[in-house]
This record gives C-alpha cells, sequence and structure tokens, in this order.
C-alpha cells in the first residue's frame, strides 16, 4: 500500500526528529509506536489488514473526524496517529494528542 505523509512526519520517520513533533520523538514508547504504526502501513496490502494487527487500536473515526482513520501509538499515552483511506493508499497526516479522548478526563 503506498503511503503518503507530511514532511514534517516523514523527517520524524527517517531520522527521529521533528521540531513539530517533539513530544513524539522525545519519548521512546510514542516514537517506537509511530514507526511500528508506518511499517505496518507500508507492509500492508490493503487496509483490511491492518484491522487484524490488534496492538494499532486501528479504527474509523466519527462525527467532526468523519473520513479519518487512526492508529492508537501506545497504550499508556493519548496520541493518535491519523491518517485518510484512498484506493492507491494511506495519506498519513498528523499525530494529535486530545486529553478528552478515550475517557481521560482531568
Amino acid at each position: 500500500m503506498k503511503v503518503w505523509m507530511t514532511s514534517e512526519l516523514e523527517e520524524l520517520y527517517l531520522t527521529g526528529e521533528s521540531k513539530m513533533y517533539k513530544d513524539v520523538a522525545r519519548v521512546p514508547e510514542l516514537f517506537s509506536g509511530y514507526t511500528r504504526a508506518i511499517d505496518a502501513l507500508n507492509k500492508a496490502e490493503n487496509v483490511e489488514q491492518l484491522k487484524t494487527i490488534s496492538y494499532l487500536h486501528y479504527e474509523k473515526l466519527k462525527y467532526e473526524f468523519s473520513g479519518i482513520s487512526s492508529f492508537r501509538l501506545s497504550n499508556r499515552h493519548v496520541h493518535r496517529l491519523l491518517f485518510i483511506e484512498m484506493e492507491e493508499g494511506v495519506e498519513v497526516q498528523l499525530i494529535t494528542i486530545d486529553d478528552t479522548h478515550y475517557g481521560n478526563k482531568k
């Protein structure tokens, strides 16, 4: 499957550094989760294969994020990798942090 990503996300994947995603680059567990997710996207032939990889926690989002799918980067953190599914592959857009996602209320 073809994977397109922003230059910041590609820099993070290739070098382990990114000004925009410092929080991911500095936490080994998040960076490892990010590289595992990108590797899984690159190896998969189609999106259906991603659903069988339990550690990714793949899901299609709803409401204001309708049309976007996501992976969880870590079980202990609320960082998610968001991407758009297309016939030719996926377009990786951003990593997001949302403290209220999944009941992580303060």
